[in-house]
């Protein structure tokens, strides 16, 4: 694989930001939920000794934990977040959020949403693209990131190893996440690399073979 991907665990969520780069040093973030500023700093810094050059900061969904750091992406690189259209509400109530989950207001400022994707946005950087993908259900504007060259898809809190997303938040449906899941199948190979939100990386195929909610 000669895309080189970084994982930060962030919050106290212990949600999985990535940095995504390739042999040309262009690179995305995708949800970047660092909060605190050790969180903060490990990412600049890994950003300033690989070289990269970021062009994009993407979310899989709006939920807050996934973007605790997207003003810090702003302030260093100038990139504003990009995140589905069917998950603007949840976007524009982030600190709202971040009350109810946390007990606490953000303190600080959001920048404001850059772009607005669309189902089948392709999303470019150097030699690789990641395809926006439509997993409704955790969120309604839920969405893996898919990079069929590469064989990996970014998949958010909608699958986990051996797991699914919750559906009980606000808009969320379960009936959607069981046929997001099932839709997968015919959108990806089996071989594909799942990288999750949240917790350790999986495949495609272990999780429709063992995961209870394929079935």
């Amino acid at each position: 694989m000669s895309l080189k991907i970084q994982r930060f665990v962030c919050n106290p969520f212990q949600e999985n930001c990535f940095i995504v780069s390739d042999d040309t040093h262009e690179g995305v973030v995708i949800d970047c939920g660092a909060l605190y500023p050790e969180e903060r700093t490990a990412i600049e810094e890994y950003v300033r000794k690989e070289g990269i050059t970021l062009k994009h900061l993407i979310a899989t969904h709006g939920h807050v934990d996934h973007h605790f750091g997207d003003n810090t992406i702003f302030e260093l690189y100038g990139l504003k977040p990009e995140v589905s259209a069917k998950d603007e509400y949840l976007q524009n109530k982030l600190d709202a959020q971040c009350r109810e989950f946390c007990g606490q207001s953000l303190g600080y400022d959001m920048p404001p949403v850059g772009k607005y994707l669309a189902d089948d946005d392709v999303i470019e950087f150097g030699d690789h693209s990641l395809t926006v993908i439509p997993t409704p259900g955790h969120t309604p504007g839920s969405v893996f990131f898919y990079c069929k060259e590469e064989g990996v898809a970014f998949s958010g809190d909608t699958l986990f190893r051996m797991s699914i997303g919750r559906t009980d938040f606000e808009l969320g449906c379960f009936e959607d996440i069981v046929c997001s899941l099932k839709s997968l199948k015919d959108k990806m190979p089996l071989d594909t690399v799942i990288l999750p939100g949240h917790g350790p990386q999986t495949m495609l195929k272990d999780e429709v073979e063992c995961n209870p909610y394929f079935k």
